[in-house]
């Protein structure tokens, strides 16, 4: 059970990252597992990288839903690299678990500033829209797979910020395209360490349901705010990542002190 001003709490963390997400594309959910620790007050750091894990999992499914009708998911080269991910993921999960808590959040906040710096460097990436899975790009595929699944079930991340870069280096493809087929890896890394947590009772599902009810709100609202905002996406991403390096430095401070 958790009080009701953690069902506060968590709801508002769930718009929070939802409108995030919905507004600028990606990275919110970095911010899932520091906003369950300090602002809810989860005192267990694996309870909230694996309650994390399942919220981002349905925000990824959400979106995944969204991108599919608009047919900008290669599923070939997506199912590829989420397969071998899963692995990865299993095999993160399990080591993240033997992991002290308090070291994992300060290793989850130096990621989060390699994470703020992929988002400073992220520009439009032309490639190849009619790119298809082949004999060629499959093993680049399965192998970025296993690396970016064991980082995603290690720290409970959804992984986008690495799964879209991974996706343009395997095949080429144009950067929106890589945007919305790293959903599917998102959503397969997300269950996957969810399950794995789960099954150590390491997930907290009351906090669950409203963080995803929140994050399903503040979804909505953040994609409508991206078509007026559409010209202001680049400073807007900017003023994100000035938030990820804040966080990430008052976890530092926090694990150090």
């Amino acid at each position: 059970m958790i009080s009701l001003t953690q069902a506060l709490l968590g709801g508002v963390s769930g718009i929070f990252v939802g409108f995030s997400l919905g507004l600028i594309g990606g990275g919110g959910s970095i911010l899932a597992v520091p906003l369950m620790v300090y602002l809810v007050g989860v005192p267990n750091a694996h309870v909230a990288i694996g309650t994390s894990a399942l919220a981002v999992a349905a925000s990824a499914a959400s979106s995944l839903a969204i991108h599919a009708r608009a047919g900008t998911v290669k599923w070939g080269c997506a199912l590829v690299l989420a397969a071998a991910g899963v692995v990865g993921a299993t095999v993160g999960s399990h080591i993240g678990k033997m992991m002290d808590g308090q070291r994992l959040l300060t290793l989850f906040a130096l990621l989060m500033l390699v994470i703020a710096a992929l988002m400073r460097r992220r520009r439009e990436h032309g490639g190849n829209p009619s790119v298809r899975l082949t004999a060629a790009n499959a093993p680049k595929l399965a192998g970025v797979g296993l690396l970016t699944g064991m980082l995603s079930g290690f720290f409970g991340i959804g992984g986008g910020f690495l799964i879209v870069p991974a996706l343009v280096f395997a095949t080429d493809m144009p950067l929106a395209y890589a945007v919305s087929s790293s959903l599917v890896a998102v959503l397969a890394f997300g269950l996957t360490t969810a399950t794995s947590y789960a099954a150590s009772g390491l997930v907290n599902w009351p906090l669950t349901a409203v963080f995803i009810a929140g994050g399903l709100a503040g979804g909505m609202i953040g994609v409508k705010a991206s078509h007026s905002l559409a010209s202001k996406r680049t400073a807007l991403s900017d003023v994100f990542v000035v938030v990820i390096c804040c966080v990430a430095l008052y976890m530092l401070y926090k694990s150090w002190v």
